[in-house]
């Protein structure tokens, strides 16, 4: 038997093993995926299979670099595809792809378990962190300026006794503005034309 008509009857089986199942997918005729764990949660995984032209005489390409697991870190990841191809081993020759993704099945615990282990030191380093930020920030103290008394008067006359700013000081800007932009018949005419 061919690896083209071997790959076809995987394929039949697999889709009829995991029929019904929302976390099967096969993304192409050689690519399938299967998410383990809580959907969208940090405890999650998804694991990609894809067949080469000489599968299943040789490995599967395992691929972990997918969007879903963002959160995983890299070491993590290239631990699971070394197990999973370390599994795959034994299986040459073989349909392989149901075992492997049972296998991953099975290991999931402690692979939920080194997430979040790794999760925990992530997040206290994040915490170091921004303790040490929170130093240093208290050892910014900002300086108020100190104004002068004229510095301070001058302040005082561009405001008036009740603490608002006179009648029209903006004006110039408005002015200023407007010959820039130009008056409503500018534009109605500019429009037209």
């Amino acid at each position: 038997m061919s690896e083209l008509e071997f790959q076809d009857e995987e394929r039949e089986a697999l889709l009829s093993i995991y029929e019904g199942d929302s976390a099967f997918k096969q993304v192409s005729n050689t690519v399938f995926q299967y998410k383990y764990g809580e959907p969208d949660s940090s405890q999650s995984l998804l694991l990609e299979i894809k067949w080469g032209e000489n599968y299943p005489t040789e490995k599967p390409e395992v691929n972990m670099e997918t969007f879903y697991n963002r959160h995983i870190n890299s070491s993590l990841k290239q631990k699971m595809r070394d197990m999973v191809l370390e599994e795959a081993e034994q299986y040459l020759g073989m349909s392989m792809t149901y075992s492997l993704f049972e296998f991953i099945k099975e290991k999931f615990d402690d692979l939920v378990q080194e997430l979040i282990n790794a999760e925990i030191v992530i997040n206290n380093k994040v915490e170091d962190l921004t303790l040490s930020e929170q130093d240093d920030n208290k050892k910014k103290t900002v300086k108020k300026e100190q104004l002068t008394k004229a510095q301070k008067r001058r302040q005082w006359d561009k405001v008036g006794e009740k603490g608002e700013r006179p009648r029209g000081w903006d004006w110039v800007d408005i002015i200023k503005h407007l010959s820039q932009t130009g008056s409503k018949e500018d534009q109605v005419s500019s429009s037209t034309s």
